[in-house]
């Protein structure tokens, strides 16, 4: 999750831009890409990249098992103590980082998150990566790619493309957490001059 679904709280009212049935449509999609790339998904390992990239990997892993037949291992892989902006906020609660028993060793690991914003969760959970295994590659899929990075990180597999502005704050919410399935683009609130 990158600084972009953070801010749910500060922001004015949010209209919606893709609700559930949009959602289960570009997973499906997903999935079928994952498995053409990877020619059938054999030696794959999703880890979600908690809160709700780690439910999208399990939806992503029900996909890929409709599909291949085969079960493909899912966890997920907390980035709380690897992000660079921990100084800059109220203290994080750290989330569980659950490795699949095969391990990901010598195998495809990918990545799951809601939102792709500046890249840095991503750079956070490559470093969060390096400390657990050597995958023989690592690939990213992402619900939104909403743009604005400040690294040079692209996202495999992605969703939607949803250009906003730095104005703009995008939240994916998944029933799995807030009940209902959508995908919300609103203004940031603005703070008045003088508060911080």
């Amino acid at each position: 999750m990158d600084a972009n679904s953070s801010e749910v709280g500060a922001q004015l009212p949010a209209r919606p831009v893709l609700e559930g049935p949009d959602i289960a449509r570009m997973l499906t999609r997903i999935a079928h890409e994952i498995v053409e790339r990877a020619k059938g998904a054999d030696d794959v390992v999703l880890l979600g990249i908690p809160t709700r990239g780690v439910f999208l990997a399990r939806r992503l892993a029900a996909k890929l098992q409709d599909i291949t037949g085969r079960t493909v291992p899912v966890g997920s892989l907390d980035i709380t103590m690897y992000r660079d902006d921990l100084r800059l906020g109220p203290a994080r609660t750290l989330a569980r980082t659950e490795i699949p028993a095969e391990g990901i060793e010598g195998r495809v690991v990918l990545l799951v998150d809601d939102v792709l914003f500046s890249g840095r969760t991503i750079r956070a959970a490559l470093d969060a990566l390096g400390d657990i295994g050597r995958p023989r590659a690592v690939q990213l899929a992402v619900l939104v790619d909403r743009g604005h990075r400040e690294l040079p990180i692209r996202a495999d597999y992605v969703g939607k493309n949803l250009p906003t502005s730095l104005r703009e704050a995008v939240k994916v919410q998944l029933t799995e957490e807030d009940g209902r399935d959508a995908v919300l683009l609103g203004l940031k609130q603005t703070t008045p001059a003088g508060e911080r």
